[in-house]
């Protein structure tokens, strides 16, 4: 049986992920920092284990590799923590796959839209030029270049994600945390930079689209995974709103306010339509449903 390595197999995106691998006749294994509530089989290690991840890799001899495990949060307070994980991680793996006596058919390492930054650039391609202004897009670009150092050993495909939410997202992300709000009735909601537009996805769509580029395994390509379409804040709420049925009241918290925030991002999907043909997306307003409904 062929066997998917997912670093990260725990979080949201590899929930969802998962099942799809196992459809495709995958045994999946994961790599989580901590044991956890985990259904499907698991391996602890962290990635800046390098011996612990060689013994895992030595076991079970992947075929393909998925490196989801990250940390995710742009306002993660720790940069040191922010770098070692998401570069000096990314490159322990990397080292361990492109010496094993048989590399890995297909690797797929998740960056993130966050690192074109500001740019002016509408909408984005994979050629825009990245701006990353927060220490989580630099991390991400960093582990890009990272990634570089190995393409000659391991096919390795990076994709960009644009914002994606879904059932089970933290609600320290913001469509999380306004769709909670609405479940719960509250009257009013603190929110942070109000004028801000975003390119959202549904976690579905993001799990399909991982599994066809595995299979495809286009190595040395980038791809944004995006919808083309940017959504202000204001539009979230109005549709949230209209799903639950009534307008929630909001608040700009000072605390909230990101001093570097990217105002507009917007991607351009027409990469990954010409390589993948179609792959399943949601509108905004039906994934809203699905997570208030949950």
């Amino acid at each position: 049986m062929p066997v998917a390595l997912v670093t990260g197999l725990g979080g949201f995106t590899g929930r969802y992920l998962a099942p799809l691998l196992e459809a495709q006749g995958y045994r999946v294994v994961g790599i989580e920092a901590l044991a956890q509530g985990c259904p499907y089989e698991l391996r602890v290690c962290d990635l800046l284990d390098r011996r612990g991840m060689q013994t895992i890799v030595d076991e079970i001899n992947p075929t393909v590799v998925v490196h989801l495990a990250a940390i995710s949060f742009v306002a993660h307070g720790d940069a040191d923590a922010i770098y070692r994980t998401n570069v000096v991680g990314t490159r322990n793996l990397l080292e361990v796959l492109a010496g094993c006596g048989k590399p890995p058919r297909s690797v797929l390492l998740a960056s993130s839209a966050n690192i074109y930054g500001n740019t002016r650039v509408d909408p984005i391609t994979e050629a825009s030029p990245p701006e990353p202004a927060n220490d989580y897009a630099v991390s991400k670009l960093a582990m890009e270049y990272v990634a570089r150092l190995y393409t000659d050993r391991l096919p390795i495909t990076v994709v960009r994600p644009f914002n994606y939410t879904g059932v089970g997202q933290s609600p320290n992300f913001l469509l999380p945390k306004i769709v909670d709000h609405f479940r719960r009735g509250e009257p009013v909601i603190e929110l942070g930079n109000l004028d801000v537009a975003r390119d959202f996805s549904d976690v579905r769509t993001l799990a399909d689209v991982y599994v066809k580029l595995l299979e495809q395994a286009p190595a040395g390509e980038v791809f944004n995974v995006c919808s083309g379409q940017a959504h202000t804040l204001q539009e979230v709420l109005a549709l949230a709103g209209k799903i639950a049925g009534y307008a929630m009241e909001v608040r700009v918290n000072p605390a909230f306010v990101r001093a570097n925030e990217v105002k507009v991002l917007r991607g351009s999907p027409a990469k990954i339509q010409t390589q993948l043909g179609s792959f399943k997306a949601y509108p905004l307003e039906e994934t809203l449903r699905w997570m208030l409904a949950a």
